[in-house]
């Protein structure tokens, strides 16, 4: 499915056609058709934004009826007529175009003519010379070479990979260790190497390796869902070399080599006890690198570097903060749990399941390409809670405004033994919150009976148990107990001592020899 919302992005930033199409592995029609589609209907990249990828979709255009079949172009008889003096691809694609029609087939335009037949050039294994534009593209790679550092522990010996990027218009490189390949790892050296240079190119190109790219096939290359996430970030286009094509990035390919040997090779009798240590000789390694004359020209890298910086496109005003993405199901309690700490979610989405972006210091919710809320992340010991008024439902909003001394407060203006009762109710929770629903219920039984008979329920209730619940007072006024009186005994204490709590009277243990 073509990805609408990233052509109109790349759009926006000031790609042409040719750039995009490449940039997303798609035809150049196609682009046409999306930006064409999109203008006649007055649709931008700022006004999409907010919609997901299946909106947007259906906005453009309605599902497709079947696919076409182009009629292929026989390549090698091209070739072969591209070597004769005076013949042009835009000569054989009309001859194409003629033999389509009286055959009754369909051809190819002329974008996908060219573009299948550089496919087939590669094929033949043959090369061209490409000159680069400042500050347009920045490869990136995993060396092969690893580097070592010493375990303080076990000495043993701890393989650190080393990530290279290199801007083929200078050749400027930078370079950094790391004690993994994941994802973490690969987003936080793209956010280094461009704070090194102090500015972004308009077009990556990294490997097909997974932390990057998700899927390639023929119809489209599939981006990692954070790593397309740090391009938009950063404003820049990401265009991954083609498999087993290591010409795609050939710039850092050979940086790769010169930095095996000119900064791994030199490093190889130094021993390291830490990461950062290994990689502040690296770093040393790489001003030599950088600033080291070229054999062949005057200048360096470094002298090169200072003419192309300022086409650089400048960095965001905060760096790309790493994510990671989980799928929740929210609860009945309108809240998700993530790593153990649970962030509340507007009710409607109850039983749904959400996509959930986790950096550092912010946890959002997203549900179907929208998202629903954030929350500031939290820390610390299991089980805490971050609730949002707006997300309760209606019948839950009630008690927010509501805390412990309100219902003190509330309770001792009925009498001493409702007080005793809903301060034994406040306490039998580790969160006082948790028994709001429970004060708010024993609290509002006068409305049904009667203040005093609430007072008289609950001090019979603390004659059988020092900490009564709701359940306790409700039973004794339905039955009536409260209206019961023994007039041998006095009235049982409902005070409470700081040194026995509460105490039963007599009564309590002779009722049974009655």
């Amino acid at each position: 499915m073509t990805n609408h919302r990233e052509i109109l992005r790349l759009h926006s930033l000031g790609f042409n056609k040719s750039q995009i199409a490449s940039s997303m592995y798609i035809t150049r029609p196609t682009v046409i058709k999306v930006l064409r589609r999109a203008e006649e209907i007055g649709v931008s990249w700022e006004k999409v934004v907010a919609l997901t990828d299946k909106e947007l979709s259906k906005l453009l255009f309605p599902p497709e009826n079947g696919k076409i079949d182009y009629k292929m172009p026989d390549y090698d008889y091209v070739h072969h007529e591209m070597g004769k003096s005076g013949v042009t691809l835009n000569l054989l694609w009309f001859e194409y175009c003629d033999k389509c029609r009286k055959s009754r087939e369909i051809p190819y335009q002329l974008t996908q003519f060219k573009k299948y037949y550089r496919e087939y050039v590669l094929s033949t294994k043959a090369t061209m010379h490409i000159n680069r534009n400042p500050g347009e593209i920045l490869e990136v790679d995993w060396a092969g070479q690893t580097a070592k550092i010493i375990d303080t522990d076990t000495g043993e010996l701890i393989d650190v990979n080393i990530f290279v990027a290199a801007l083929p218009y200078s050749g400027y490189g930078y370079v950094e260790g790391f004690l993994s390949q994941n994802q973490e790892s690969w987003i936080t050296a793209h956010v280094n190497a461009y704070r090194f240079l102090g500015g972004v190119t308009r077009i990556l190109v990294p490997d097909n390796l997974k932390t990057g790219v998700t899927k390639v096939t023929k119809e489209e290359t599939v981006l990692n869902r954070i790593y397309s996430e740090m391009a938009e970030h950063y404003g820049t286009a990401i265009i991954p070399a083609r498999v087993k094509t290591p010409k795609d990035k050939a710039t850092v390919e050979g940086v790769i080599g010169i930095i095996s040997t000119w900064i791994l090779a030199a490093l190889r009798n130094q021993h390291f006890l830490s990461l950062h240590e290994l990689n502040q000789a690296i770093f040393e390694k790489l001003g030599d690198f950088n600033n080291k004359p070229f054999q062949k020209k005057e200048g360096s890298r470094a002298t090169l570097f200072a003419e192309e910086k300022p086409f650089l496109m400048p960095l965001p005003t905060t760096a790309f903060e790493f994510a990671t993405w989980k799928i929740a199901t929210v609860q009945y309690n309108y809240h998700i749990a993530i790593d153990w700490q649970n962030y509340s979610v507007p009710s409607e989405y109850i039983k749904q399941k959400v996509d959930v972006r986790i950096t550092k210091n912010t946890i959002e919710v997203f549900f179907e390409g929208n998202r629903i809320c954030s929350h500031v992340r939290l820390y610390g010991r299991r089980s805490q809670y971050s609730t949002t008024e707006s997300h309760m439902p209606p019948n839950h909003q009630q008690f927010v405004k509501w805390d412990s001394d309100r219902f003190r407060r509330w309770a001792a203006s009925i009498g001493e033994n409702t007080a005793v009762v809903v301060e034994g109710l406040l306490g039998s929770r580790k969160v006082p919150e948790q028994s709001f629903k429970a004060c708010m219920a024993l609290l509002t039984l006068p409305d049904k009976y009667s203040r005093s008979r609430l007072e008289a329920a609950c001090a019979k209730a603390l004659t059988y148990t020092h900490c009564p619940s709701f359940k306790n007072v409700e039973t004794i006024l339905k039955s009536g107990l409260d209206k019961i009186t023994d007039n041998n005994q006095p009235n049982p204490p409902s005070t409470v001592t700081a040194e026995y709590s509460f105490t039963r009277g007599a009564g309590y243990y002779t009722r049974g020899d009655e």
